[in-house]
């Protein structure tokens, strides 16, 4: 035999292309982390001003006038409606004027992420040095001691994620890369749904009454968690029934390549490119990361969107697999066997 024989022995077809599209997974994977992470940066923040007369106008258009459109500034009537508005999530930060005295006041919530509140002090200092003012810096939802750079929520949601399709790429090539009948696909998402129960609550446990390193309720952290297995466990299972095998690849693109660094974790979406910013609400572990952040931090609030993108991978994913299974021919003597089915 010769060594081309050897060649197309040792590497199938199959296996070449399959080689092929981990190179460029591998690539891409590098491409979004670097381009998503490498330069960060806030843009077109919501911030609020909270001033007197005429000033909020003035110090509005001065804030938006910044090089770069790092904020995105609004005037509010006073400070208890910019506290409310960070509190729902609706603003990042606020800079209360006093107008009898040189200090002026920055709310930020260091919970939503330690970087960009950082960011916004230390651009808010400037400004205000270039009006011979200084500012004060009140953090009203900190991040947790025990939560470095408000990092938990991310790491644990990244968790969850991988569990998702892990568990699905185990169950889906098990007995081949395909439902072999719709009697299968329910018993895989039946499994499915009771992993991610378990998964759910074992993170929690673990970063909250174990670690202590986020707070908040732990049911609803919880429901959180069995919800974001779930639906990336569903979409992989999906992925796999249109697919085969390659649809572990989509997943991993979907929810590693593309998801983690637009997920806000590592830096706020404000401090993202345009296009990882603008993806990264749309994906389980961006939604997953803003829900659990809202847990801990923001009395819940800001939820409910987030919580309806879960949902839709959810059911988007159970209802392909199920259908996609329902297409299948009905098992014969054949489908017995894994290889194949």
């Amino acid at each position: 035999m010769t060594f081309v024989d050897e060649v197309k022995n040792a590497v199938t077809p199959r296996a070449a292309l399959l080689v092929i599209g981990v190179l460029a997974l591998q690539l891409l994977f590098i491409a979004s982390y670097v381009g998503a992470l490498h330069h960060p940066k806030p843009r077109d923040v919501p911030f609020a001003v909270v001033a007197p007369g005429q000033s909020a106008a003035r110090l509005v258009e001065q804030l938006r006038g910044l090089p770069g459109a790092p904020l995105d500034p609004r005037a509010l009537p006073d400070e208890a409606t910019a506290r409310r508005q960070i509190m729902n999530r609706d603003i990042d930060g606020a800079l209360i004027v006093d107008p009898a005295s040189k200090t002026d006041t920055l709310l930020v919530a260091s919970g939503g992420g330690t970087v960009l509140s950082s960011a916004l002090t230390t651009l808010t200092t400037r400004v205000e040095a270039s009006q011979q003012r200084e500012v004060r810096t009140v953090d009203v939802a900190p991040a947790s001691s025990e939560d470095f750079d408000g990092l938990s929520a991310f790491y644990l949601v990244v968790g969850w994620c991988v569990g998702g399709y892990l568990c699905a790429s185990i169950l889906a090539i098990s007995a081949g890369s395909r439902p072999a009948n719709r009697q299968r696909a329910v018993i895989r998402l039946g499994v499915m749904a009771l992993y991610s129960i378990a998964g759910g609550i074992g993170g929690t446990i673990i970063v909250g009454p174990i670690l202590g390193a986020l707070p908040g309720s732990v049911m609803a952290l919880w429901g959180l968690g069995a919800l974001v297995v779930f639906a990336v466990g569903a979409i992989t299972l999906a992925l796999q029934a249109l697919t085969g095998i390659v649809g572990i690849g989509l997943a991993v693109l979907l929810v590693v390549i593309a998801g983690n660094p637009s997920a806000g974790g590592a830096f706020p979406l404000p401090m993202l490119p345009p296009f990882w910013e603008a993806i990264g609400p749309a994906l389980p572990p961006g939604a997953g990361t803003w829900v659990a952040r809202s847990i801990a931090y923001f009395k819940g609030n800001a939820t409910t969107g987030p919580l309806l993108v879960l949902a839709a991978w959810a059911v988007a994913g159970a209802a392909i697999t199920l259908a996609m299974a329902s297409l299948r021919r009905r098992p014969d003597a054949s489908d017995s066997h894994p290889v194949g089915t």
